[in-house]
């Protein structure tokens, strides 16, 4: 008898699609076999009724429980709430950020000591860091060897912000030692010197309400940053790197051209761009702040590039970017920029960011754009591959991959989003009224079910989540990815 038997299912992975009975044996798949013929094999079978069997999504992009690295705003969902709320999205596995900003005597493996403490016993599901990196410093870059060997794959770094942004020079140090030690380069791509010029003229000009935030970010902004990562990148050697939250045509072109030409260059975009619009941060009085995040979101014609992004592989991977404020806080939350002075607030001090992680895979899915594999891959094996989580995650294959699998109801649902129905810490949700098709019925993580929307919703445990020592990004990195020749120049 086997732990677990799923029977009666549509297994769907990132190649195939087949109807397969899985039996699950401690924390690991056991065994794919033709539907029906597990029906009795089992300690616990559950009938998933014609439903979509996939492997558990994968969110690589979520902020929890950091410090206010911008001057206003803390981060709403910590690890517990957070993770609680992945899992009722159909995400087993999370990757967050450990802050390293300017000016300070921590280091790379210092923040993620700090980090992992707040996630440890904490967390529903399982979960891993990116080190978020503010500088290029020689002590800094020389932990990166630290880094692989605790299970740390990935560095964030921006091209904006003044808090973490790096200049040129630094961005070609860190690309360099991410090279030697095959760390993926995640790169938020704005041109933060317009940006901040941008920003200071619509202030001389008395232009302080929410809306505000996209015209100090224009496409132009977006798509210049990325052809310069993609340039710099190209300089040392072809070196691989994934710029974050793509949101504009012009960077998803140039992404698209350096592929073609076999540049090494990955891309993840939000279901932000795909399901909002400028317009919504254009809400009466300071409501538009809800939909404040960086890049903003763009227009129609934008979400449709970026639904094509998503079908051809452009973008590997669909992130939530999960960055969650409360609203209708005026100590750490979104209003927190709202004075006598300025009663819609101030959009360069509104925190920068929405929630997301719960609703992810559930929007994804209802849109009906996406095959069912190529759904797979956006929300969970491109990322397991990428992050170096493959074949443990993102895979159903026996005796190597974990047991985390999401199964969905065999039939459309008719729902609506509400703030109410999510387990996030936040008071509310962007995609509030929006109408899906279909939600998690359960959430499997590693043999045990974490989710039963019928039956208790959470049922998982805090502290069950484990952390995940990560490897290299798989397929990324070619034969001399540790030579950087000045000769060859």
């Amino acid at each position: 008898m086997y732990d677990l038997v799923i029977t009666n299912g549509v297994c769907v992975t990132a190649a195939d699609v087949a109807p397969l009975d899985i039996a699950i044996q401690g924390e690991k798949i056991a065994l794919l076999a033709p539907s029906g013929s597990l029906a009795t094999e089992g300690a616990r079978v559950i009938d998933a009724e014609g439903g979509y069997v996939m492997p558990g999504g994968i969110d690589c992009h979520v902020h929890l429980q950091e410090p206010s690295l911008f001057g206003k705003g803390t981060s709403s969902d910590d690890y517990e709430s957070g993770s609680r709320s992945a899992i009722a999205g159909g995400n087993t596995t999370i990757v967050t950020f450990a802050p390293l900003v300017k000016n300070t005597s921590a280091t790379p493996l210092s923040v993620i000591r700090d980090t992992r403490a707040l996630a440890d016993g904490q967390c529903y599901s399982d979960f891993s860091f990116h080190v978020l990196l503010g500088t290029a410093s020689q002590q800094a870059l020389q932990e990166f060897p630290q880094l692989r060997e605790e299970g740390i794959s990935s560095v964030k770094i921006y091209m904006t912000y003044q808090a973490l942004q790096l200049k040129d020079g630094d961005i070609l140090s860190v690309l360099l030692a991410a090279r030697e030690n095959k760390i993926l380069t995640m790169i938020h791509a704005e041109n933060g010197e317009v940006l901040d010029w941008l920003t200071n003229q619509l202030e001389a000009a008395k232009l302080f309400a929410p809306k505000y935030h996209s015209n100090s970010r224009p496409p132009i902004l977006e798509a210049e940053a990325t052809n310069r990562a993609i340039a710099l990148s190209s300089l040392i050697a072809d070196t691989p790197i994934l710029l974050v939250h793509v949101s504009d045509v012009g960077a998803t072109a140039r992404i698209r051209e350096a592929q073609t030409h076999g540049q090494p260059i990955m891309a993840e975009t939000c279901p932000q761009y795909l399901f909002l619009t400028r317009d919504d941060l254009d809400k009466p009085g300071f409501e538009g702040a809800k939909c404040v995040c960086s890049p903003p979101p763009r227009d129609k014609k934008d979400q449709e590039a970026i639904w094509t992004g998503l079908e051809n592989g452009t973008f590997a991977i669909l992130s939530s970017d999960h960055c969650p404020f409360r609203y209708d806080d005026a100590e750490s939350g979104k209003k927190t920029c709202i004075t006598d002075e300025h009663p819609v607030g101030q959009f360069k001090y509104i925190p920068n960011g929405l929630p997301g992680v719960e609703t992810r895979m559930s929007l994804a899915m209802s849109a009906g754009k996406l095959e069912l594999t190529k759904l797979v891959q956006v929300t969970s094996t491109n990322a397991a591959k990428l992050y170096g989580l493959y074949p443990r995650k993102g895979a159903i294959i026996p005796g190597i991959s974990d047991a985390d699998l999401t199964i969905w109801y065999p039939g459309k649902l008719d729902l609506t989003v509400t703030n109410e129905m999510l387990h996030h810490d936040t008071d509310y949700t962007p995609y509030e009224g929006q109408k899906v098709n279909n939600w998690p019925r359960y959430t499997i993580l590693r043999g045990q079910v974490v989710w039963d929307r019928d039956n208790g919703g959470i049922v998982g445990h805090k502290g069950y989540g484990q952390f995940i020592k990560r490897d290299a990004a798989v397929g990324i990195w070619k034969e001399d990815a540790e030579k950087f020749d000045l000769e060859a120049l």
